[in-house]
């Protein structure tokens, strides 16, 4: 392992003001980025603790909603009675991540940053087109676990259980950047592999992901989370999915549906939910809307399954809603 020095900022100004002739890597929880340097996939001069920031940590209501600060632990967000109370989806994708152990260590805006699992990026020894090669060995290597929406030149899946939640609340983000804060939706956050094939969300070289607000919650509001693993214990999602939406009798007036571990970013449903939208639930208009959606699918040689899987999900979440 290369050595490297560790910056303590005070303050936010002094992150967005780094100098640009050093590679910099930002510390959140470290459940993630600790193992990219060990396992050398980075090599960082120098890695800033956001944890030396003061009053990143936070969890507010208000009128205009909730309000996370980047830093705030996943086990917080996890025993937040405002959170459990209001958005279910969201406690329960927090409750889902990790194990009570990297929960308590875990940040909101580690997990929404988390880069890919895929074992051709994590290994040191394969230099796979995210890390400048010229291939992506997934394409036709092993392949259980990767994407089968959104692929094309790579295969990684987003392993983030709160981003699906999140999207599926309209949640949007703060960034804080060396011209000031800027915000939009997180669904606009996260970019696909044909935008960047290095980076999977917006944030340029000092910038950080500052905070997380989501609207009020509505009247007849209801939402859940559904994740599949292949362990019982501790494991990411082979395919999970988010929906929230408002519930009149058994019909959706407003829906959103966000499968995770499927594809490249957070993927939303968008066919299922106008399918479904307006109309009376039974189990059969679920299962075709979402067999349907999942037509676009492009599965790799081992991962077919998942087509059926996230289907699956997607029927399991919406009947549990109605």
């Amino acid at each position: 392992m290369k050595e490297f020095k560790l910056a303590q900022p005070q303050n936010l100004a002094q992150v967005t003001s780094l100098p640009s002739d050093q590679r910099y890597f930002f510390l959140a929880g470290g459940t993630d980025l600790l193992d990219e340097i060990k396992n050398e996939i980075i090599d960082p001069d120098v890695v800033v603790d956001l944890k030396s920031i003061p009053d990143l940590a936070y969890i507010t209501s208000t009128q205009e909603g909730v309000r996370i600060g980047s830093m705030t632990r996943v086990s917080e967000l996890a025993a937040a009675p405002t959170i459990k109370t209001s958005y279910p989806v969201l406690h329960e994708a927090a409750l889902s991540l990790a194990t009570p152990q990297l929960r308590n260590v875990a940040t909101v805006g580690g997990n929404l940053c988390q880069r890919p699992r895929c074992w051709y990026y994590r290994d040191p020894q394969v230099e796979c087109r995210k890390k400048g090669g010229s291939r992506c060995y997934a394409s036709g290597g092993r392949n259980r676990y990767h994407a089968i929406l959104g692929g094309g030149i790579c295969y990684i899946v987003n392993p983030s259980d709160l981003a699906p939640a999140l999207i599926s609340l309209d949640a949007e983000v703060t960034i804080a950047t060396a011209k000031g804060d800027k915000t939009l939706t997180l669904e606009e956050f996260y970019t696909l592999p044909r935008v960047n094939i290095k980076q999977e969300n917006i944030l340029r070289p000092n910038e950080i992901l500052k905070e997380i607000k989501i609207p009020p919650p509505k009247n007849e509001g209801r939402s859940t989370y559904v994740k599949l693993k292949e362990r019982g214990t501790w494991d990411f999602a082979v395919a999970s999915v988010a929906v929230s939406g408002t519930v009149l009798g058994n019909v959706f007036t407003d829906i959103k549906i966000v499968l995770g571990g499927v594809a490249p970013i957070p993927w939303r449903l968008e066919k299922t939910e106008k399918s479904l939208k307006g109309k009376s639930v039974t189990e059969d208009l679920v299962k075709r809307a979402a067999i349907e959606a999942l037509s676009d699918a492009r599965p790799l040689e081992e991962n077919a399954y998942k087509q059926d899987l996230a289907a699956t999900v997607v029927t399991r979440a919406v009947l549990s809603l109605v």
